[in-house]
Formats: C-alpha cells, structure tokens, sequence
C-alpha cells in the first residue's frame, strides 16, 4: 500500500512540475531536461516517462551512476510512474547518442527522499566517453516470421533488388541481430511504422528493441517503403537476405553496384555505335541542307519579286538576325552565368573544391585540359539534391561546366568522372558553335517564311504564298535536323566520356542512377519554395543537361527496383523495339536512355569488360516480340491518333461537290460530321472499357514493350498519392502516384474542363497527397509513362472520379448535332 503522501501523488503527471523539481534535484545549470509522460495501458493509473537529457557538447556523463540517480529519486516524488526512459544528446541536434529504460519497483528502497539532500550530477559527469548500456536480453523463443509481409506484391520477396541505402541495410541487420522475444515486441508495431511513423512508441519496449526502432522514425515515406520490403524479404528467408546485405560477403560501399568493371587503362580508342551515327557527317549534312534550303528560298524569292516582297527590310532583318545571334553567342557565357545564378544559385568552385567530393573528376579534367591543350573549364555547383550536369559557353576556351550537389549524392566518385568527361566531350567537340549556326539557320528559315507570308498585295502574291508554304516545310523539317544533330552529339560525348576514362559501364550507370535521383527527390517532402526552384532547375535545363528529366520516371523506376542488371536492361525493350519510341524520339533533343545504353554496352565489350546492363540478351529478347503487334497496327494507330483532323478532310473531300454547286452548307456539315466521327472513333481506341481492370504494378506496366501512347490499357494500382504532378503549381490537377515498384503520374480530368481542373488542383489536389488507395485508369506510355485516372478510392473510403472520356464524347455529339443542323436548316 502507498503512504498517504504517496497517495497524494498518485495524480495526473505534469510534465512541467516533474522538469522543475528535477533540475532543482540535479541541482546542475550545465543540463536542461525535458519530460514526457504516457499512461500506460494495463493501469490507467501507472505512467511511463520519458526524460531527455540535454547536455553541452563535448560533455561526458557518468551514464550509469545518472541512472541509477534517477531510479532512486523518481518513485519517491512520482510513484505512479512504473517505466523510466531516459535519453541523452548534445544541445542543439535532433537525435539522442544515448539511451536506456528501466522498471521502478511499486515501493523504492527507500521511502522519502529530500530533493535538497540529494546528490549533486556534478559527480556524474565523466572523463571517459560515454558508453549505452546494454540491458539483459531475453532468451530466445522460437518465432515463425515467415508469416510476416508487410508488401502486397510478393514477388518483392524473391526478386533481384538493388542494395538499399547504407542507414536501411543497417536496420535489417540490426534486426537480424534481435533476440526472438525483441523480434515479437517490435514486429506488430512495423505496419503503423510504415504508415504514420509518428504513431509508433518505443517507451513500452525493451532497450534493444527501443534503440532499434526508435532511429527508423525519422525515415522518409520511400525509405519507409524499401524498409518494408527488405524487412518482408528477411522474414521471407532470413540466411539469404543477410547474405545479400552484409558488407562482410558483399564488399559494396552505400548506392554502389554488384559490377563495377572498367578497363585498366583509358584513351582506348573505340568504334562508334553504329546506330549514333557520324557526328561530321551529320553536322555537315545538316548544314549543308539548313544553307541550301536558305539560299534557293532566297534565289527564288528574288525571281518573283514585283513590288510585293520588301527585299530591303527582308535582308536587314536577315542581318539583324545575324548580328544578333553573333552577340549573343559571344556573349552567351556572361549571360547564362548570370541566368545561373539568379534562378539556381550557382556558385564558381574550384578543381580542389571538386577533387574533394570526387577525386577522379578532378583528374579527368586535368587529363583532358592538358591533352586536349584546353583551358579548364569554369566550374559551377548548384545546391540542389536533383542530380544534373549541363555545359554552356560559345568557344571551348569558354566553357562552362554545371553540377547540382545530388550529381554527388545519388553517383559514385567513378560515375561522376564519366559524367564531366561526358560534359567535356562536348566542349572538345565545338558543339556550342555549330548549335547556335543552326539554329541561326533555322531563325532564317522562318523569318522567310513571316515575310512571304505577309508580302504586299501585287501579281505574284500567289506565288509568294505558295513559297511561304514551301519555307513553312523547310522550317519544320530544319527544327527536326536540329533536334536530331543534338541527339547525335549527345552519341558523341558519350563516346568521348567511354574512350576518356575507359569506364563506359560508370557512364552507364551514371545514366541510370541520375534517373533514379530525380525520382527520388520529386518524392520528398519539400517546402514550396524549393520544389519550385528544383522544378524551374530541371525544366530550364532540359535541352542542355545530361539527361532529359521527362524520361527520368521509367529508368529510375527500373534501378529503385531492380539489382540485376539484366532486369533494368529489360525494361528498356520499349526503347529499343517499339516504333512509338523512334516516333517519340524524333521530338527529343535526347536519344532515349536505352540506346544509349546499348551503345554503351558495345564499348564496354570492345574493352573486353563484362556489361553493367546486359544489353545483348535484352535485344536478343527483343527479337522474340510479336512483330505483328509491334508493328502491324502502328500506320494505323497513327493515323487514329489523328482520327478528328483526317475525318475533317475526308468530310471535305466528300463535300467537294456540294461545295461545286453552292450548297455551303452541306460542305460545313459534312466537314463538321468528319470531325465528329473521328473523334468517336479515337475515344473508343483510348479508352476501352474499365470492367474488373486488372491489378498490376507500376514497374509491370513499364515494363510492357507493347504499350502505347494512344491504346489505353486498363489496370488498377495500390499505392499512395505523393505529391503533384508539377511540384511548383499550386493549382495543378494532376498527381504523383507510387506503389511498391515506382512511381507514376495520375492525369486528373474534371468533368467541368479547364475550370474545373484547376478548382480540383486548388480545393482537393492537396488533400488527397499522402493518402493510400487503390487508383483504376488507363496506362499510356509515351517518353514518361502516365496513367489517365478514372477513380481513385482512399482507405478511408473518399472517392475521386476522373472523367477523360467525357468532354471527348461530348464534343463528338455536339459536332454531330451540329452537323446535322446545319445541313437540314
């Protein structure tokens, strides 16, 4: 029985009262303590308390001499506190470097104790460093874990999965490292870890299991969910998930590969891909064609001229032009280093500066600068986690090279070598000056298109117009010269990076990895203002980066999930096999990520290396595919992809002689009714019936190499919404949604169009982010895969319906009505 003072205490605790009255006990101004107190659930009445320790750094406590203060002097103030955590860390940072728990006996030793007769901690503090106390362990039980899963896919238990991050290996062999009776008290408290971290208490555990559980509460949601996976793959088969994780077997440093072959030495020359093509010839033919369409546009627009056609202001905007470009290339470097700096916030670093985050960067520009007789470029940092690397500049001797700090975070010091040979190799290559002359070209082309256009009326304006026409073609087919002239230089920097450091499976990794850190980080929880800056960072410097962020979703996807090389490689079959992929491509200043890949992959097996990313058995898979249908209805679904535009022609065509006799109407509506038509027939291509979709995963849909960006295949996903589509619109409808395997983008559509879209992405959007369900849609794939959202179901029940087929069909319907009132009235 308690003592009637006792009894008197037997209250609610309160956690300022106990702070006070321990620090008069402690009697010391160098610790500031904070409490916490928890009821416990086997009596409503019985506590547990848990006591921060803040200390100076660089002070040792005598953690054992403390505890036993504490254990002594809190049952005689608070006898209803049963259990005591106490925790210890320097003032000023977040995480504890010290902790341990202990039982209070109903009744201490000693009945009553002054708080002014109790020791000072002046006597725990310690010259020798702390150590954390090991508690007893409990004796080992027998425990069936194969009945723990905490993912739906079980396919992720036996599946060959990339190294987890260094903190996440830690944990599984930490656990490992549990008795049985820890296991079990920690083991229930895993599917509220994985969905709300900061539900979970530790205070109710054993020591080790508390120490244990306690640090993963600080995991981000991805990090959460590769634990969950690593975590159902142990209790799947333990003996082999440590051996895959142990350091001791595997020899990997964190984020690094099972293969890491390179070539002993560098400068090997190597034979180029036979599909990058010829990086002279294909400059030179681009100029050459970009020059000859100028020069006969401008003889022939010479001999039609008879008033109608300013030659004067015409050649004076043609020399405008030409001016202005030559400033602005001259001045180029000066000017995007002030752009830099006001949108991204580059800072100039030096080759040391660079040395010391990657050694072997530092080398390889020193090598290349000294054998090339090249002036070191100017290097620039921007603090940003995406990773990405650009270069800039007008002459060689002016370049710039631009890495943001994730280049570091997310590659190996091997990676990111290959990653500034690669930015080298286009400074080596003068690909800034034959760029700016022809896009120089191109401008041309246009401006003779613009005043062809807009010439005068006189007798051969006909003949101007039906030119301008011609310069229209010309412009169009220019824009595509240019893009694929970038698409081949970026062949050759990756040539020059594989001949310069004689690693080309680095660069191809590289490759893959710089995918997977801009997954990664449109995943995290950011402030507004810098999911803004990262977004303005990676739209601003598509064009100029190593790798085109719009493509980064299937290949980061692939890598987050996949170790085997070979199991990425396959999720290339799309890019190598399917002709929507070169029909994409041709609008990418990028080649896609898997033929440079297996480009690569034929240098690597020049230098006689083993392949990071098999690409040989990939395209040997590839030939397996059902010809038929990769290519038997693609003409066609190309021509439904334009369904609306070829009915409005054929519409006219019919019309034609109703047009030849005055009946206008009938023409109208015959062209309307095309439209109309075409339009219906595009809508039942897109968006097949959504009856019992089948239940796939992210990384299966990837991994489809029939998938199209027309033909809607209909699938459910279980996953979690994360974030916006565009994570610097506030008001953006669309959204981020991830499952156990990757990452997709959901395409919202209201019902109400445009309006309702934004009232969706200003009202609801926000709410929806971090709620788990079950999303049903139709899976497209184009250069970044996406979902068009039909519904989206919430745990709790919340319905969102997507509405993409309606304002299509409406549409129809109402070009139908439309048609057919026209033609009767």
């Amino acid at each position: 029985m308690f003592s009637s003072v006792q009894r008197k205490c037997i209250r609610a605790m309160n956690e300022q009262e106990v702070v006070q009255w321990l620090e008069q006990a402690l009697a010391n101004p160098r610790l500031r303590l904070q409490a916490k107190a928890q009821p416990l659930q086997e009596s409503p009445k019985a506590y547990a308390l848990v006591i921060m320790i803040n200390r100076p750094a660089g002070l040792a406590l005598n953690y054992e001499e403390l505890t036993a203060w504490f254990q002594k002097a809190i049952p005689t103030r608070y006898p209803q506190v049963k259990r005591l955590a106490l925790y210890s860390r320097p003032m000023g940072q977040q995480a504890a470097d010290w902790k341990t728990q202990v039982r209070l006996d109903p009744e201490p030793a000693t009945d009553k104790v002054d708080p002014g007769r109790v020791s000072s901690a002046e006597h725990f503090t310690a010259t020798r460093p702390s150590r954390e106390p090991v508690s007893g362990t409990e004796s080992p039980e027998s425990l069936d874990l194969s009945r723990y899963c905490f993912v739906s896919d079980r396919q992720l238990l036996t599946a060959d999965l990339p190294q987890p991050p260094g903190l996440l290996r830690q944990a599984v062999l930490g656990f490992h490292g549990l008795t049985s009776g820890q296991k079990q008290e920690v083991l229930p408290l895993l599917p509220t870890l994985f969905r709300n971290p900061s539900a979970v208490s530790t205070v109710m555990l054993s020591v080790e299991a508390a120490l244990w559980l306690e640090p993963l509460k600080s995991l981000n949601p991805h990090e959460l969910r590769l634990l969950s996976v690593w975590l159902s793959r142990y209790c799947f088969n333990p003996s082999r998930t440590v051996a895959e994780l142990d350091p001791a077997t595997s020899g990997l440093k964190i984020g690094q590969t099972k293969r890491s072959y390179r070539a002993p030495q560098v400068g090997v020359s190597l034979i180029l891909a036979s599909f990058a093509g010829n990086l002279t010839a294909a400059s030179g033919v681009t100029l050459s064609l970009l020059f000859g369409m100028v020069f006969v546009l401008f003889l022939t627009v010479l001999g039609s001229l008879e008033g109608g056609f300013s030659l004067g202001s015409f050649i004076f905007a043609i020399l405008l032009t030409l001016a202005f470009n030559a400033l602005i290339f001259f001045l180029s470097p000066w000017l995007m280093d002030w752009i830099q700096h006001s949108l991204y916030g580059t800072e100039w670093v030096s080759l040391a500066e660079i040395g010391r985050r990657s050694p072997e960067s530092a080398e390889v520009i020193e090598r290349v600068c000294r054998q090339y007789k090249l002036k070191q470029p100017k290097l620039g940092l921007i603090r940003d986690q995406n990773p990405t690397a650009f270069t800039y500049g007008s002459l060689p001797d002016t370049a710039r090279i631009v890495v943001s700090e994730g280049l570091f975070t997310y590659l190996e010091d091997e990676e990111v070598a290959t990653v500034y040979a690669h930015e080298l190799g286009h400074v080596i290559h003068w690909d800034f000056a034959v760029m700016t002359l022809a896009s120089t070209l191109v401008q041309i082309l246009y401006l003779l298109y613009v005043y062809m256009r807009d010439a005068r009326d006189n007798g051969k304006r006909g003949s101007l117009r039906s030119l301008a026409l011609v310069a229209y073609f010309f412009y169009v087919a220019g824009s595509y010269l240019l893009l694929y002239l970038s698409r081949v230089r970026e062949y050759f920097a990756d040539h020059f990076a594989a001949e310069t450091t004689g690693n080309p499976n680095g660069l191809s990794r590289a490759l893959v990895k710089i995918a997977y850190g801009i997954v990664q980080e449109g995943e995290r929880e950011r402030d507004e203002e810098t999911r803004q800056r990262s977004a303005r960072l990676l739209e601003g410097t598509r064009a100029l980066g190593i790798y085109d962020a719009k493509a980064a979703v299937m290949a980061g996807t692939a890598y987050r999930v996949a170790s085997d090389p070979g199991q990425v490689g396959r999720v290339f079959l799309w890019d190598l096999f399917n002709p929507w992929a070169w029909w994409m491509e041709l609008n990418s200043t990028h080649p896609l990520t898997g033929k440079r890949v297996r480009a690569l992959s034929t240098y690597a097996e020049q230098l006689d290396l083993p392949v990071e990313f098999d690409m040989t058995s990939v395209v040997a898979q590839g030939k397996q595919l059902n010809r038929q249908q990769l290519y038997g209805n693609f003409l066609l679904d190309v021509l439904l992809l334009n369904a609306e535009w070829l009915g409005a022609i054929a519409g006219a065509l019919l019309g034609i002689p109703a047009l030849q006799v005055g009946f206008y109407e009938m023409f109208a509506g015959l062209t309307l009714m095309g439209v109309g038509l075409g339009l219906l027939l595009k809508m039942t291509v897109m968006y097949p019936s959504l009856e019992n979709p089948p239940a796939l995963t992210v990384l299966k849909a990837m991994s489809n190499p029939y998938a199209s960006p027309l033909r809607g295949l209909p699938m459910q996903l279980e996953g979690r919404v994360i974030g916006r589509g565009d994570p610097g619109y506030r008001f953006g409808s669309d959204l981020k949604f991830q499952d156990e395997t990757g990452m997709i983008f959901l395409r919202y559509a209201s019902r109400f169009g445009p309006l309702g879209n934004f009232l969706f992405g200003a009202r609801q959007a926000g709410g929806v982010i971090g709620q788990e369900g079950s999303a049903v849609g139709w899976f497209r794939r184009g250069v970044a895969p996406y979902l068009d959202l039909a519904r989206f179901q919430t745990r709790h029940g919340q319905l969102i319906t997507s509405y993409h087929p309606f304002w299509q069909a409406m549409w129809a319907v109402l070009l139908l009505v439309v048609a057919l009132l026209v033609m009767l009235f």
